[in-house]
């Protein structure tokens, strides 16, 4: 209780690397100036404000935009948050960008149901080449998504975006509502929208690497979508019988126990050449059809996926992800699902330990972005490491 009662008077901060980062109560009387003081003086190129769903969202974000002057600000809300401390709930996390490393341009997707594509890519071509022109001498660069996880539009916009992308690696995250599934919002310079989403182009001085990992291993177990609403994500039909049932019958449960945790541990997957991508189950409806996190068809091979253990899989991966070096940060978009499956076996906290000492801050998500894929139950990110002297 008493780190706790801490946090409602103070973010804790981060100022010992180039990247910036705090996180502060969510019931804090004046949190964003919390956040601010966190952070430091700056000044910011771009500031991400990650929280829980809340009615002083939109309030916060505007907040933001005031407080942090003439930075770029960007937000969504969450399924959770990924602090500097490791996973958390119902704080704020704000991440700094400084202007000495960093120049930024985003870009506002407000409508996901009636965007122009072609007049998209030309967008992200303009603001790709006004950042090459404003940043010439800084060399690296990456993309990051932020969008709205309940628009049903990920799978889309991420092919969409990958032909305006070039070089740039891009990851992202699909905004939550603390598993609620009712409402998930965006924002960008004060201004909140739903159904929206927000594109920002980085470019740095500071080394980069973009990267995706999932704990999952295909098993020998198959299914076959037999019918299904593409549009919605729904299956009807797994084998030929009631999607759910049968599901739950390849697993040798019964469909009355079929719940988030089931879902978390025994997701399925599809192979894309020669690479498998998770097809994750966001819920079981009344009448017994699956809804899904990302895109679903008829005739789509599934396979039910065993996993590894997590912590010694993540701490591998994130390993292999910053080559031995130490990262000044690792911004990352963690599937809600996973956070799901480490609190249900019980190592939430070692999890935790391991995302504190990469120094990985972000946000639990919906789904997750990686270049022109949207992809479910892993985590994405850009790990940032210091420039050559610094």
């Amino acid at each position: 209780m008493q780190a706790r009662t801490l946090s409602l008077q103070h973010a804790a901060s981060h100022l010992d690397g180039i990247v910036k980062s705090a996180q502060i109560d969510c019931a804090h009387p004046d949190p964003i100036r919390g956040l601010a003081g966190g952070l430091g003086d700056g000044p910011f190129s771009l500031v991400v404000i990650l929280a829980s769903i809340a009615p002083d969202f939109q309030q916060w974000m505007n907040d933001a935009a005031k407080i942090f002057g003439n930075a770029q600000t960007i937000g969504c809300t969450t399924a959770g948050e990924i602090s500097r401390d490791g996973y958390a709930e119902g704080t704020i996390v704000a991440i700094g960008f400084p202007v000495s490393h960093f120049s930024v341009e985003p870009l506002l997707i407000p409508d996901l149901d009636n965007f122009d594509q072609q007049d998209l890519i030309s967008q992200m071509i303009r603001s790709r080449t006004s950042l090459t022109a404003s940043a010439s001498q800084w060399p690296h660069e990456f993309a990051f998504l932020a969008i709205d996880g309940l628009s049903v539009r990920e799978d889309e916009v991420a092919a969409t975006i990958a032909n305006g992308l070039g070089p740039v690696p891009l990851f992202g995250g699909s905004a939550g509502d603390n598993n609620e599934f009712q409402e998930t919002l965006v924002a960008l310079n004060g201004e909140t929208h739903q159904h929206a989403a927000v594109l920002c182009f980085v470019r740095t001085v500071c080394p980069v690497k973009v990267f995706s990992l999932d704990h999952l291993m295909p098993s020998e177990v198959r299914m076959v979508v037999t019918s299904a609403d593409p549009e919605r994500r729904i299956v009807h039909e797994i084998n030929a019988e009631p999607a759910a049932k049968e599901y739950a019958r390849l697993l040798g449960k019964e469909f009355e126990d079929l719940s988030s945790f089931t879902f978390a541990a025994h997701p399925v997957v599809v192979r894309l050449g020669a690479s498998h991508h998770v097809r994750s189950i966001q819920q079981v409806l009344e009448n017994g059809d699956l809804v899904f996190f990302s895109a679903i068809d008829e005739g789509l091979v599934l396979t039910l996926a065993r996993p590894e253990d997590m912590a010694h899989h993540l701490e591998r991966e994130l390993q292999r992800v910053t080559g031995g070096r130490k990262a000044e940060a690792i911004f990352g978009c963690d599937c809600m699902l996973r956070r799901v499956e480490a609190q249900q076996r019980q190592i939430l906290g070692d999890l935790s330990s391991i995302l504190s000492r990469h120094r990985v801050v972000g946000f639990s998500t919906y789904g997750e972005q990686i270049n022109g894929l949207h992809v479910n139950q892993t985590m994405t990110g850009v790990a940032i490491f210091a420039p050559d002297g610094e």
